[in-house]
């Protein structure tokens, strides 16, 4: 009898000891999950992945904390390590929005156009208005080189979001692409009176008023885009990044090309 109450006095013991610590490291996760979410916000993205390998390593099936990990991991230029956060979400939480799109954006940085596709049409199908979704899908349809499906995605886009100016400077990049110049140049007219700090359209109305041969009015939305933004002036980031289509990248190139000589 003895023995049993001191194995039953240990066991108490022991639990006492040990269920602390542990209560102690479920009290902080709540401000450990706000202090890596604050750093990802403010773009402390090496804090932020430190953050949350930290909380996930106390919590590692919380499927939000991953999404946001996956986010931060793109974000610090691992989209593979980004894919494998999104998916652990999506298996935890298979109806979720949010990872889905997230997962298509990495797999767009690695030109998984099939898979990005997949991804972002599964959004669209239950949410038909998520123009994030229909935004991401003109982008990739216009990476495949099709610009009459892209500029109907970024429409769509922008109809859903009156106020995704993004959407409607790549409706007229679209439309330039496909040598509509008047509905592209109307575009963007109307985005520069909207938001007169927007260096996108700025830049785009540069190259098509060059192309039409109106090169002070060029040069003059070129001063303002060119002080906004000067990612602007390299081919490869427009291309690759941003996602012009070719035609206009072209026609800025000659025209920067035009004004160095």
């Amino acid at each position: 009898m003895r023995n049993n109450s001191f194995t039953l006095l240990f066991i108490l013991l022991f639990i006492c000891v040990v269920n602390p610590m542990v209560a102690i490291a479920e009290d902080s996760l709540p401000l450990l999950f706000e202090k890596a979410l604050m750093e990802s916000r403010d773009g402390n993205f090496i804090d932020a992945l430190q953050s949350w390998n930290d909380y996930l390593h106390l919590s590692p099936e919380d499927p939000v904390a991953l999404s946001n990990r996956g986010n931060i991991r793109l974000a610090l230029g691992d989209p593979e390590g980004a894919i494998i956060d999104q998916t652990k979400s999506i298996d935890i939480l298979p109806f979720e929005i949010d990872p889905h799109l997230n997962r298509g954006i990495a797999e767009e940085r690695l030109q998984q156009w099939n898979e990005a596709k997949e991804d972002y049409q599964w959004v669209m199908k239950r949410e038909p208005e998520n123009y994030f979704a229909l935004y991401n899908l003109g982008n990739v349809m216009g990476s495949e080189g099709n610009w009459i499906q892209a500029k109907f995605l970024f429409n769509q886009a922008s109809i859903y979001n009156s106020g995704f100016a993004m959407a409607r400077s790549s409706k007229s990049l679209a439309c330039y692409q496909l040598n509509q110049f008047d509905e592209a140049e109307q575009e963007l007219r109307f985005l520069i009176r909207k938001y007169p700090m927007f260096a996108d359209a700025r830049a785009a109305i540069s190259a098509l008023l060059w192309r039409k041969g109106s090169f002070g009015e060029a040069e003059s939305n070129w001063a303002a885009a060119s002080g906004l933004d000067s990612r602007y002036k390299s081919k490869d980031w427009l291309l690759n990044v941003r996602r012009w289509p070719p035609q206009p990248s072209e026609d800025l190139m000659s025209f920067l090309a035009l004004k160095t000589i």
